[in-house]
């Protein structure tokens, strides 16, 4: 898991916890399996039925991109990849990059090189690159709204199940002395409902658009890369002009 989900998932919930100590109720109440099942299930169900089976057949990507989405390279080494390659290319001509692309482990640079290398325009080399982003961002767009619908169904279908608990509630008006936790046990699937969607489900979607952004930040970069080692530029200046592109404090952060 990444350690930033951790750190906000562990932070949400201490902060909950400290609260209902507080409060003077016990954290074990939460622990009432019909209103999870309720909550977590239905919630799921909702959220696929607005899909596709294609779409469902990725939510093991998805859920591994919200919670486990791997190390983003860093852009200084992904740089220095880039004017290693246009130092080579421009010493001994393109076709010399045949043996480096072997050794490169991103897919998306390895063909964008390989293409360059076997003579494609560089206008059509860019549009393909180019459109290979946009449609990862499309994909990961799709994975975000899965988990944000989540997060906007869980609150309501908290309350079918608070609903629910409360036609119990006033089947039971005869005896005064189960109204208490009847009552109580009613109200704790719309609280499954909200802490589900606002601590995990709509974050979960936020981060798959922020590693969906980083990622994507990644490609441009080698989509400009490769272009200048096609056309043939100066390493410094492919130095440069990948340097300008990138933040200033992940600059700083990176001369770190």
């Amino acid at each position: 898991m990444d350690p930033a989900t951790l750190i906000g998932f562990v932070i949400s919930l201490i902060a909950f916890f400290i609260f209902m100590t507080m409060e003077g109720v016990s954290p074990a109440a939460l622990l009432f399996l019909p209103a999870i099942i309720l909550v977590i299930v239905a919630t799921f169900g909702a959220a696929a039925a607005s899909q596709t089976m294609a779409d469902l057949k990725k939510l093991p990507q998805w859920f591994k991109m919200a919670l486990i989405p791997g190390k983003v390279p860093s852009t200084t080494e992904q740089i220095q990849i880039l004017v290693s390659l246009a130092e080579k290319a421009r010493k001994e001509g393109l076709l010399a990059l045949e043996a480096e692309v072997k050794k490169i482990e991103s897919p998306f640079l390895k063909r964008g090189l390989q293409m360059s290398i076997d003579g494609t325009d560089p206008e059509d080399l860019r549009t393909i690159l180019e459109g290979e982003i946009t449609a990862k961002k499309t994909e990961d767009k799709v994975a975000a709204k899965f988990m944000n619908n989540m997060g906007g169904y869980a609150p309501t279908i908290g309350i079918l199940g608070c609903i629910v608990g409360l036609m119990n509630v006033m089947g039971s008006l005869s005896d005064p002395e189960s109204l208490g936790p009847k009552v109580s046990a009613a109200f704790i699937a719309t609280l499954w409902g909200v802490m589900a969607a606002n601590f995990w489900f709509l974050p979960m979607g936020a981060k798959i658009l922020r590693v969906s952004a980083l990622q994507a930040a990644q490609m441009e970069l080698l989509v400009e890369g490769i272009a200048e080692i096609q056309a043939g530029t100066s390493p410094r200046t492919v130095r440069a002009k990948l340097t300008s592109l990138v933040p200033p404090s992940e600059q700083e952060r990176d001369a770190a």
